[in-house]
């Protein structure tokens, strides 16, 4: 086909739209209704996925949690008897571990206590107080293992303040706002649950994921002042690092058989604690994401299901319209190969327009979503493309058969067709 031809039966399809406003309107509903959904949850995931990354990153790409219990056990139900049996981890352990495991860059210890029920931490400076907070009790290197508690104001725990015991906090931008919204809060005193606390720094500002559970709401005191002031808190977190030269994996079976050693686990059992690293919080995201993608796959399906019989109808009712037309075009010369492309042509074209406002939709929503409900969202060029290729698709699939019967269709009987 020539271009001239391709422009020809362009301006043909593109006049069979107009002449049916409503026909084709409804025909390329579905279409748009597939492809706004892929593009817009498609922006919203690949946003939060960049989001999550950060988050992530800010955590220490090379840290390691090792805990009691795995992460997300008791939270919708009672916890096994076999894990609620395990030993409370030690402060000692971070120590033991950092002098027999080579390759650790920080080891430490941490214990905490988040308290947003009926009994709740408090702080209190003057007539302004915090009350849903997260306490913890860390040492001086945890700061150094988790880069996302960076302090912007004062100084973190020293080991001073570890070895004495010292009433001294290192509170979240957030509370630092609540509690002295005009004051420097270096050096102030405040009430942590009636007992004068000072304060020595303020992380920077944190304010989470979609708002929650950022630094902004964290208190950190010495572990050893808060194991002195909360002695009923016997749960106990530790915390490595591995150094940039040494080997991951190799270091985390270290310290797993370090752990086994220490707490006396027999040889054929189970560990009786557990070790994750930040990437947990993506397998974590990426399975959500996948069942948001499958969902986002069989609602985009159905649409353009929908839509592709829709462009089929309209075809057919276009050939059984245009009977005579075909007929008069054979008669003059036009082969089969040449109908067959000016209809499949015509419900590309419609499809295509269908592609076209679903992707201009998609966009919209997703620019809403991160304008008016603060989500993160990309429209990525691969989205688009693929938004394309799938209108185009549908057009050329859902085409074919109707394109086909047209070309089909015998000259003679076209032509004495009323």
């Amino acid at each position: 086909m020539t271009l001239a031809r391709a422009r020809e039966n362009l301006l043909v399809a593109l006049d069979t739209l107009r002449n049916r406003k409503v026909r084709s309107g409804l025909t390329i509903l579905g279409i748009v209704i597939g492809v706004t959904s892929v593009i817009s949850v498609a922006a919203i995931i690949d946003g939060l996925n960049g989001l999550i990354q950060a988050r992530i990153k800010s955590f220490g790409s090379r840290s390691f949690f090792i805990t009691k219990y795995p992460p997300g056990v008791g939270g919708f139900g009672p916890i096994p008897q076999k894990i609620r049996m395990r030993k409370y981890l030690e402060i000692t352990d971070a120590a033991y571990l950092r002098d027999n495991v080579t390759g650790l860059d920080v080891s430490t210890a941490f214990a905490q206590s988040i308290n947003f029920g009926a009994v709740q931490h408090t702080v209190r400076y003057a007539n302004e107080h915090v009350e849903r907070m997260v306490l913890r009790g860390v040492q001086p290197d945890y700061s150094a293992a988790i880069p996302l508690f960076n302090v912007a104001m004062g100084r973190f725990i020293s080991a001073a303040d570890e070895e004495h015991r010292r009433n001294v906090a290192v509170i979240g931008a957030g509370i630092a706002d609540s509690l002295f919204p005009h004051t420097d809060p270096i050096g102030k005193e405040v009430r942590l649950d009636g007992r004068l606390y000072e304060i020595v720094g303020v992380f920077e500002k944190d304010p989470g994921l979609f708002g929650g559970f950022g630094v902004d709401i964290f208190t950190c005191i010495p572990l050893s002042n808060y194991h002195k002031n909360y002695p009923e808190v016997r749960d106990v977190f530790l915390l490595f690092t591995v150094r940039e030269d040494a080997d991951m994996d190799a270091v985390r079976n270290q310290v797993v058989d370090m752990m086994r050693r220490r707490r006396r686990v027999p040889q054929n059992a189970d560990n009786d604690f557990e070790i994750a690293d930040p990437n947990f919080l993506a397998t974590l995201w990426n399975n959500l994401t996948g069942a948001m993608a499958l969902l986002t796959g069989v609602i985009s399906s159905i649409g353009l299901l929908v839509g592709g019989i829709g462009v089929m109808n309209i075809m057919l009712i276009s050939v059984t319209e245009r009977t005579g037309e075909i007929g008069i075009r054979k008669a003059i010369g036009a082969r089969k190969s040449d109908i067959r492309v000016q209809f499949l042509l015509e419900a590309v074209t419609l499809s295509g327009i269908g592609g076209v406002l679903g992707i201009l939709t998609g966009g919209a929503i997703s620019t809403a979503a991160r304008a008016l409900a603060s989500i993160p969202t990309t429209v990525s060029p691969f989205w688009v493309a693929l938004g394309v290729v799938m209108s185009v698709g549908v057009g050329l699939f859902f085409g074919y058969y109707p394109a086909t019967r047209a070309a089909n269709l015998d000259p003679i009987v076209c032509l004495r067709y009323e």
